[in-house]
């Protein structure tokens, strides 16, 4: 089997939830030891809403697969399949995909301004699908010594067989309008592991910017665990830290089974801003 368990199949089939740590500003490999050590059970490697690069990624990602913690990346939007390509070549099990649509198949529309009427993002679901696996199921190339086999040297039939089965999840972010109002479609995608919602995109686009506790959220949310049980994917949550009323609602109502916990930038700020608050008291506690 390739190098690495996917903790996210693993977790999700013995009902459990898969933990994830973000990373987007720290590119030293030992960051993962220390998400190891607290218990995460994946990585959430960013290169949407950051400047690492593809050899960070890798870096990262093969730190991942060494330590026993799984290494998903989330894409920038619309990055197209040979950046996908580099990203799975590099270490990742799985990867991010931003901004999802629909999955529908729309007739091809030569003229421009005809095209503009229609929704971004055509086939959303299945182009991400797609461009993660192997033939017949998608259209990756193939290339030898690739890091969740170890860089060894493997048949073609098991790199495919494995890489399709357990190294590719895919796993979609469900942050527009269009994404809720489809999500049913979305969701019945063959290939799809994962519909992950991005909380603060979500919020904004439903026009409650941070209002998590909304009604009109909460029923986006409530939507998106309705579609994911009916077809049989796993719902994430991503956005929402250090807010235990939300994350125990996603968990044990809308059954939420991937969460992203924390960013290791945010870990940083919040450890600061506690450290500085705290001094005051020392230095009074220490006069005399």
């Amino acid at each position: 089997m390739a190098s690495c368990v996917n903790t996210l199949a693993t977790k999700v089939a013995a009902g459990q939830l898969c933990k994830a740590f973000g990373i987007k500003f720290n590119t030293n490999p030992q960051v993962v030891q220390l998400a190891k050590n607290a218990g995460f059970d994946s990585l959430f490697i960013d290169l949407e809403h950051s400047t690492l690069s593809i050899d960070d990624v890798s870096q990262l990602s093969v730190a991942g697969l060494l330590t026993g913690i799984t290494p998903f990346v989330r894409v920038p939007h619309q990055c197209g399949n040979g950046f996908v390509q580099r990203v799975l070549d590099g270490g990742a099990m799985g990867v991010i995909f931003p901004h999802i649509h629909s999955s529908r198949k729309y007739p091809r529309i030569p003229a421009p301004w005809l095209r503009s009427l229609i929704p971004r993002s055509l086939e959303d679901a299945k182009a991400a699908v797609s461009i993660s696996k192997y033939p017949p199921a998608g259209c990756r190339s193939m290339t030898g010594q690739l890091p969740v086999f170890s860089l060894k040297t493997t048949p073609q039939d098991r790199v495919i067989d494995e890489s399709n089965t357990s190294a590719s999840s895919v796993i979609l972010m469900i942050e527009t309008k269009d994404a809720v109002e489809n999500v049913d479609e979305i969701a019945a995608v063959e290939g799809v592991d994962v519909l992950l919602v991005g909380s603060n995109d979500l919020a904004i686009e439903l026009g409650v910017p941070g209002g998590f506790q909304t009604p009109t959220f909460r029923s986006a949310l409530e939507s998106v665990s309705k579609a994911c049980r009916r077809h049989g994917k796993t719902m994430g949550l991503a956005g929402i830290y250090d807010n235990y009323e939300i994350q125990n609602w996603a968990i044990n109502t809308l059954h939420v089974r991937y969460m992203l916990c924390a960013i290791d930038s945010s870990l940083i700020a919040s450890g600061a801003t506690r450290c500085i608050a705290a001094l005051p008291n020392v230095e009074k506690s220490g006069r005399g």
